[in-house]
């Protein structure tokens, strides 16, 4: 079943949302600042999206640059911040399967469904 990792107060992930509703297929919410994905769970999707831990996260997050911003962080370290600080993570990101897209640009998620 197709997931998105969604936060309804970004425009980019409501779009994401609409472009799944509108495509008729199945699919689960997942609110994840209410839910943060644990560490394993953020391993996995930052492994379906054949990226590295830095490029999950949103850089220009107040919390990123008063308290990690210019440090030299391990890949473990980057996911424990953002396990920690869920509003960290990219997204929207949506998952089919074995695949996985940050949907930015929207059209991103029209690759996997």
């Amino acid at each position: 079943m197709i997931k998105i990792y969604h936060n309804n107060r970004c425009s980019k992930s409501r779009c994401g949302l609409e472009l799944l509703e509108k495509s008729g297929k199945e699919f689960k919410v997942v609110k994840y600042l209410e839910t943060p994905p644990t560490e394993n769970e953020l391993k996995d999707i930052i492994s379906l999206l054949s990226i590295t831990p830095i490029e999950l996260v949103r850089k220009n997050e107040a919390i990123w640059k008063e308290n990690y911003k210019g440090k030299k962080l391990s890949d473990a370290e980057i996911i424990s911040a953002m396990a920690t600080h869920p509003k960290l993570i990219e997204r929207p990101i949506v998952i089919n399967g074995n695949k996985a897209v940050i949907g930015r640009p929207t059209e991103n998620i029209l690759e996997i469904i």
